[in-house]
């Protein structure tokens, strides 16, 4: 099966997951969990903006990871500084890269936004370098803005 088939199953089963009515948490870590295994990854999860420019662990599937990333600090703060997609093939060659898990080697990272805002961004994670292409960067921002409308109810 394509990683693109594979992404179309993904999101048609997290659609189903979503119900009104529970606490979004309850939503977003069912989604991050079924993406965390359908694709096969080593870290999901959600840092939440905190402060004017701080972002701090949100809802997240993997081993416990770092609390508090400043904007423009690693993947997730670069992220939400340039309010734009970032993938990396190898999270040892980026600049200030903060590593929460020696496992990872390769990340992409999305912004969410709430009335024009940075009000979280989804940090993927993978043990393997170069893992994510194009292909990942549109259906993880469609996730993200699924993600968006459970915030939203």
């Amino acid at each position: 099966m394509s990683k693109q088939s594979q992404y179309e199953l993904l999101l048609k089963q997290m659609q189903s997951l979503i119900v009104e009515g529970i606490p979004a948490e309850g939503n977003i870590c069912n989604l991050l969990s079924l993406l965390k295994s359908e694709m096969n990854l080593f870290w999901v999860g959600l840092y939440m903006r905190t402060g004017e420019d701080t972002l701090g662990l949100g809802s997240f599937q993997g081993l416990p990871a770092c609390t508090v990333i400043k904007f423009g600090k690693g993947v997730c703060g670069t992220t939400a500084t340039k309010q734009e997609t970032q993938i990396v093939d190898d999270v040892t060659l980026f600049p200030g890269y903060i590593a929460c898990h020696a496992e990872a080697a390769s990340e992409i990272v999305v912004p969410g936004f709430r009335d024009g805002k940075i009000h979280f961004v989804l940090d993927v994670d993978s043990a393997e370098k170069a893992a994510f292409d194009t292909v990942d960067k549109e259906y993880l921002e469609r996730v993200v803005r699924m993600i968006e409308g459970i915030y939203a109810i």
